[in-house]
């Protein structure tokens, strides 16, 4: 039988539930253990594929083609487990599964129910996901005490009660420190605990987020009353220098050791090898360069709306130890061609999104890049911005545009397609009519890169897999057009029917692809895209980057 461990939250939000246990799994992996997580979400979406970016951080994609909550990219980033559609589920998930199986007579003319309905359909969703695993992080979204999670929560007391000793329940919690009292407060956490308890779950253990560490005599107090053991009372810091210290951190607590110990494993396990994770700290502290990259999206206002993308761009300065400061510039502003901001800037990258706003700004400064040398990564939509201004500027294609902004444009440089082959080889049919969240291209896909290609020297391979989230394609019509100008279409498709990478090579380093490299990207292995990118920003800096003649 799968261990699980069920990972709650009080008192706030935003308190690291999901960076807790993808360090406790990077912990437990390192100790042998085959280890996999799963979001239970408590949005009545279906998934976060229609939800603005503003409200819910960005979109994760797993390879299956699974729409996800950004907490898959940290369990990605810190376990080497695939996460897929069945490592995150919604309300509305479960409830559509539901309502699907009383509109067939599934449940031979029964009332439907929350229980036990809706909670035996979340506990086989959690029994099929963790199948396989040794251990298996079940992670409940939002903060106990909210009615909207009450059916998750549910559900977890009765897989708690039927797994016994192979279940624990893991509680973060807010110790906060009043600095005009000088001193630490525990009642939130008493008062959290109150409110799990009430419901039927008893906390096994207890991380607490808290600015300063909590001394024996606090750390009593917490286990007298909430009932949990006072060694498994764990005062989980700020992590000092990034969220890659919280494996170390949490280990040094001897979280890992209380699971184990718990689960009866110790026979099965060795002891922690967290060796990559120091060498990532020491290259994170240790850096010997600083590079600075202009990230113009129209999210940058809200920092988890590029979660992904920000940590990749970090990624791609570790193994050359570059510390990478990202300044982050909203398109909008860069539309009236004031392009002040980037003075200075040794690299340019615009990243994907949907929709008008901001796309004027991201050709200008696009165009900024491509004129004056400056290293240029495009994602998603940067590369079809990308492809845009090279028709207007390069191609002399007046009023070339994307159907997505303008319909009527005379140059559909970027436009809708309705088939592509999918890795069998099957025709996936795409019906423009359909639901908003429908009509994408979702998920990993292979790709056959240009040998002599600035791509192909950075994977060093000549078939690789990414995963896209987009409706949109270069127009195959602007192939020729853009070729006889100096572009090279340097990823195809399998079937050579979809461009996925252009490039410049009358340019020191201008690269845009269709898909999204920074959802394959960790800070253990990098990222070809990334590492190449940053490094060339640092050619630019010290100006070592020939201008006019791609690094090939």
């Amino acid at each position: 039988m799968t261990s699980l461990i069920f990972v709650t939250g009080g008192v706030v939000s935003s308190l690291g539930k999901g960076l807790s246990a993808a360090a406790l799994a990077a912990i437990l992996e390192s100790r042998g253990l085959k280890v996999t997580l799963v979001k239970l979400d408590p949005y009545i979406n279906v998934d976060p594929g229609t939800m603005s970016p503003f409200q819910h951080g960005e979109v994760y994609v797993t390879d299956d083609g699974a729409e996800t909550d950004l907490d898959l990219g940290h369990y990605e980033r810190f376990v080497r487990t695939k996460m897929g559609q069945l490592n995150n589920c919604t309300t509305g998930r479960i409830y559509s599964n539901v309502i699907a199986k009383e509109r067939r007579g599934d449940y031979l003319g029964a009332t439907v129910q929350v229980i036990p309905h809706v909670t035996d359909e979340i506990k086989d969703w959690v029994r099929r996901a963790s199948e396989g695993f040794d251990v298996a992080m079940i992670e409940i979204g939002g903060t106990v005490g909210d009615i909207e999670s009450l059916p998750f929560l549910e559900a977890i007391r009765q897989l708690g009660v039927e797994y016994g000793r192979n279940a624990i329940f893991m509680h973060l919690t807010l110790v906060p420190f009043l600095r005009a009292a000088n001193e630490i407060k525990t009642k939130p956490t008493q008062h959290s605990v109150k409110e799990l308890r009430s419901i039927g779950i008893q906390p096994d253990i207890l991380l607490c987020r808290s600015e300063i560490e909590l001394n024996e005599s606090e750390r009593a107090k917490i286990a007298l009353f909430t009932n949990v053991p006072e060694k498994a009372v764990i005062t989980a810091l700020d992590a000092k220098n990034s969220i890659y210290d919280i494996p170390v951190m949490l280990h040094e607590e001897h979280l890992d050791d209380i699971v184990v110990e718990y689960f009866g494993l110790e026979d099965k396990v060795g002891p922690a090898n967290l060796d990559d994770w120091l060498r990532v700290v020491d290259r994170t502290v240790n850096t010997q360069h600083e590079v600075t990259v202009a990230m113009v999206g129209k999210y940058v206002e809200h920092h988890d709306a590029y979660k992904s993308l920000t940590e990749a761009i970090v990624h791609g300065g570790l193994q050359q130890r570059i510390k990478v400061n990202i300044l982050r510039l909203e398109s909008d502003d860069l539309a009236d061609n004031d392009l002040s901001q980037l003075e200075g800037v040794d690299a340019i990258l615009v990243p994907g999104g949907f929709g008008e706003r901001g796309f004027e700004g991201k050709v200008n400064a696009i165009r900024h890049a491509r004129e004056n040398n400056i290293p240029y990564l495009g994602i998603c939509y940067g590369m079809q911005a990308a492809a845009v201004e090279f028709a207007r500027n390069v191609c002399g294609l007046e009023g070339a545009n994307t159907t997505e902004i303008d319909p009527d444009t005379p140059h559909r440089v970027i436009g809708l397609i309705t088939e592509w082959l999918d890795a069998s080889g099957k025709v996936e049919q795409r019906d423009e009519d359909t639901d908003l969240g429908g009509t994408m291209r979702l998920g990993g896909q292979r790709c056959r890169l240009r040998e002599g290609s600035l791509a192909r020297r950075l994977y060093a391979q000549e078939i690789i897999t990414e995963r896209h989230r987009h409706r949109y394609e270069f127009n195959n019509h602007f192939r020729d057009v853009f070729q006889k100008n100096g572009m090279v279409l340097s990823g195809l498709s399998m079937d050579e029917t979809l461009v996925e990478i252009i490039e410049i090579p009358d340019h020191p380093w201008f690269l845009a692809c269709q898909f999204h490299p920074e959802f394959t990207s960790s800070p253990r292995d990098g990222h070809p895209l990334f590492t190449g990118f940053i490094e060339a920003a640092l050619r630019q800096q010290q100006g070592e980057l020939p201008q006019g003649v791609a690094q090939l």
